[in-house]
């Protein structure tokens, strides 16, 4: 139970606002229309007519059920299963509404059904929901405030896109040597995969049970599902027995080790960054060893090129059975700069922008939770902004 301040009031949604589905379906839709349609869904389709030229928020009678989709203002349509929440009462914010319902609508709509999950809701409980409005200078400030950090986050976002077709473009051309970095003139020769990489894995006879996974320990075990954004998170790492860990020393991993999976969602690829204890592989990793006329990080990159997808995009066409076998590294093929000077200044280039698109995504979350943390103190009251 909340305790909201004094001075806030308690109404139903029914006496603050019109609220009405639309008239149109999937049918009504135009690609290229001239007017938003909002359909069951984040997203947003387009239409040649509106029914609406207002201020309203928009949540789903179906589908996606609690949810609150879109804040608009302006000229756009609604498909029939949509709630167009309009006309607001001149005490309410419709900004403060939208935000207020994003926070408290989700457990309110499971609220009003014995299901497990709600696939419908009906316009009385729409009208019964109750919303706490503060004095409308305060509903202002809150909307304000929480709207900002909504659009920091867009912009982050949109960089964040930006940066990563950047640096895909960058991988694509200088792994390829179809770009190269000043300073730089030496030849490329093509390797095969076999001649510079030697891939290590946990073999059958050491296959570890579940029973063996520690919550806590001194080994890392790292599985596929430890991969996270190209590294290595140790979040909700296992870990294993120190005879377990020294039971094999070809894949004892270390820092600066490329891992690739091998098994389920194959090809994805992770450098291991500086760990602070030992490590070993779970059953469904690879370890690349690489000799003396390839850099890691230079093959790290490779691997994280249109090259090495494509790779194995052909290799699992028309396969439900998803493994990556040492045999089949065999068929890869690329080039690399003779120079190892050359392959550590592109992979340092792009660790370079890999670390800034990190960094903008770690900025991205510290956000999301900052605002999820200013929904719940200034949408109850908490902290006062009037």
């Amino acid at each position: 139970m909340v305790n909201y301040p004094k001075d806030w009031e308690e109404k139903k949604l029914g006496n603050l606002a019109f609220i009405k589905t639309g008239n149109k379906n999937n049918e009504d839709k135009v690609s290229g229309g001239k007017y938003p349609f909002y359909v069951r869904s984040e997203k947003v389709e387009r239409i040649n007519t509106f029914s609406y030229d207002t201020e309203a928020i928009l949540v789903p009678g179906e589908g996606n059920i609690g949810s609150v989709f879109h804040y608009v203002n302006g000229k756009f349509d609604v498909h029939q299963r949509v709630y167009a929440i309009t006309n607001f009462s001149d005490t309410l914010n419709a900004k403060y509404l939208y935000w207020f319902m994003i926070k408290n609508f989700g457990s309110y709509a499971l609220s009003q059904t014995s299901k497990a999950t709600v696939d419908s809701l009906r316009l009385p409980a729409f009208k019964n929901f109750d919303v706490v409005i503060p004095p409308f200078p305060e509903q202002q400030a809150i909307a304000d405030a929480l709207t900002a950090f909504d659009t920091h986050i867009n912009n982050l976002a949109k960089l964040i896109e930006k940066k990563k077709m950047i640096r895909d473009g960058a991988v694509e051309d200088l792994v390829s040597g179809k770009r190269r970095l000043a300073g730089f003139s030496g030849k490329w020769e093509e390797i095969c995969f076999n001649d510079s990489v030697i891939p290590k894995a946990r073999i059958g006879w050491q296959g570890l049970k579940k029973d063996e996974y520690l919550q806590s320990g001194y080994f890392y075990l790292i599985s596929g599902t430890d991969f996270y954004r190209g590294t290595i998170s140790f979040e909700e790492i296992s870990y294993v027995s120190k005879d377990r860990y020294d039971m094999d020393s070809n894949i004892q991993v270390k820092s600066g080790d490329v891992l690739v999976t091998k098994d389920g969602t194959i090809g994805k690829v992770a450098i291991v960054p500086n760990i602070d204890k030992r490590a070993t592989l779970n059953s469904g990793v690879f370890v690349f060893r690489v000799i003396e006329k390839i850099k890691r990080k230079f093959l790290y990159w490779i691997l994280r090129s249109s090259l090495f997808s494509n790779f194995i995009d052909e290799l699992s066409a028309g396969s439900t059975i998803k493994h990556l076998y040492q045999k089949d590294l065999k068929q890869l093929k690329f080039v690399i700069p003779t120079s190892l000077s050359e392959q550590q200044a592109i992979a340092d280039i792009l660790t370079s922008m890999d670390k800034e698109i990190s960094d903008l995504e770690e900025e991205k979350e510290k956000y999301i939770a900052l605002k999820a943390g200013a929904m719940d103190d200034l949408l109850t009251g908490k902290i006062r902004l009037v």
